[in-house]
């Protein structure tokens, strides 16, 4: 048999044109509204949290530690297990094992976020840090099975563009709650009245629990993803084997030795990202920004350049791969907040705070939607939402320990060598990107 006979066809190369239109496909536009109802509560419990405790007189090194609310982002494999598996009584039967989850999810984001915008921090903190703890197991909740959900919408060839389709949804939520929400509370506050405005707050909290509307609707309203046979367990023991140890065992048996090296890539690839967002907010407090022009600043430009990033990033994986994309967005990212050093002494310059917004935001889509659609490709389908919530676990993990301590640091070195601190902490990760691209070639030679 000759070698033409038995060399497998290239795979096909797709054009510019039909690249940009895979995101008009009906399963994209559904993964930009769910996108949306999954980056909604992230900032309502971080960074837009730490906007509103500053403004309440909350110091910064209390700030940092409840930030660790966001460990329950790094702790959701615990129980993605059973958002993968166990059905729900009454609902399942109604929904499907995945938008059942969803839904119930998407109700304790929302009752959660009701219950943060009655509290008032200046009373005390725990009524707010228990309500934010049920919205971030809420949320994370709603990421295991959102992410089951659209790894099972699409073929492999189609998972960067659910992924670029996803993250703007996400990152347009984020906007939301981050600018949004700094508008409604700026609109609601009383005039003539000075500091800290609890139903000013309450106002801004209210209307983004209603906006967790837009994720509910979406839900009732698509299709359930052809269910997954599973084989039928005998016993409690064969369940967690099943439900567990497989698909920890089915990903380590797939990568063997480079498991560890992934895993590595996976654990810090966002850390200078999420470490220094818990700080950005009481940072632009301190310089004397006003609610208006952060939300001015983060909603026009924001919205732009995270756009471009978001959509950017999903095409050039889809022409060039993903791995040279990743190693653009770890640079990029560590390099932004190196910006955020220089904004530090420009004092209050509107004008210096659209720059910085708009780097960090087009450096965040670009690193995010390669890393959504590195991730996706890692997963095997019959463990879609265990494995994706190991992965999504462990790329919180690391960084919002360390975030913890961000305050801290701040008040005893300063907000210069805080952003200069975050970005070096991409350097490991450029290495990182290196060798796991290097392992990549080798196993496939």
């Amino acid at each position: 048999m000759s070698d033409k006979a038995t060399t497998a066809p290239p795979a096909p190369r797709h054009p510019w044109l039909a690249a940009w239109r895979v995101y008009l496909e009906p399963a994209s536009l559904r993964m930009l509204a769910l996108g949306f109802s999954a980056g909604l509560p992230l900032l309502l419990v971080l960074g837009t949290l730490s906007f509103r405790l500053r403004e309440a007189g909350i110091d910064r090194t209390t700030i940092g530690y409840l930030s660790w609310v966001g460990l329950a982002y790094a702790f959701k494999w615990v129980w993605s297990p059973l958002v993968d598996r166990l059905p729900l009584p009454l609902i399942t039967r109604w929904l499907g094992r995945r938008r059942s989850w969803l839904l119930l999810a998407q109700a304790l984001v929302i009752a959660g976020l009701i219950g943060m915008a009655l509290a008032d921090p200046r009373q005390g903190l725990d009524a707010m840090v228990w309500c934010a703890l049920l919205v971030a197991f809420g949320s994370a909740t709603q990421d295991i099975a959102l992410d089951a959900f659209r790894i099972e919408s699409a073929d492999t060839e189609r998972q960067a563009a659910l992924a670029a389709t996803y993250q703007t949804g996400y990152r347009l939520a984020m906007i939301w709650a981050g600018a949004g929400v700094l508008w409604i509370a700026a609109r609601a506050e009383v005039d003539g009245a000075s500091g800290y405005q609890a139903g000013a707050w309450a106002t801004a909290y209210l209307a983004m629990a209603a906006s967790m509307l837009v994720g509910t609707a979406t839900v009732l309203l698509s299709p359930e993803p052809l269910p997954r046979p599973l084989p039928p367990a005998r016993g409690l023991g064969e369940w967690l084997r099943g439900a567990v140890v497989d698909p920890f065992a089915d990903f380590i048996g797939r990568y063997r030795w480079q498991a560890a090296l992934i895993l590595a890539l996976i654990a810090v690839y966002r850390i200078s990202d999420v470490v220094m967002g818990i700080m950005a907010n009481p940072f632009y407090v301190d310089m004397g920004y006003t609610k208006d022009e952060v939300a001015a600043v983060t909603k026009v430009f924001g919205v732009v350049m995270t756009l471009a990033g978001a959509f950017v990033g999903g095409v050039l994986s889809m022409r060039l791969g993903v791995m040279r994309v990743l190693m653009l967005g770890a640079l990029l990212s560590a390099c932004s907040n190196l910006l955020f050093a220089w904004l530090g002494q420009h004092g209050h310059d509107v004008r210096a705070l659209v720059l910085v917004v708009s780097a960090d935001n087009l450096a965040g889509g670009i690193a995010s939607a390669a890393f959504i659609a590195y991730l996706s490709g890692l997963t095997n389908v019959q463990y879609s939402a265990t494995q994706y919530a190991l992965f999504s676990s462990m790329m919180l993990l690391a960084p919002k320990w360390l975030a913890g301590f961000s305050g801290q640091f701040v008040d005893a070195h300063g907000y210069g060598a805080f952003f200069t601190g975050t970005a070096l902490l991409g350097l490991p990760v450029l290495l990182l990107v290196w060798l796991t691209s290097r392992a990549k070639m080798t196993s496939s030679a």
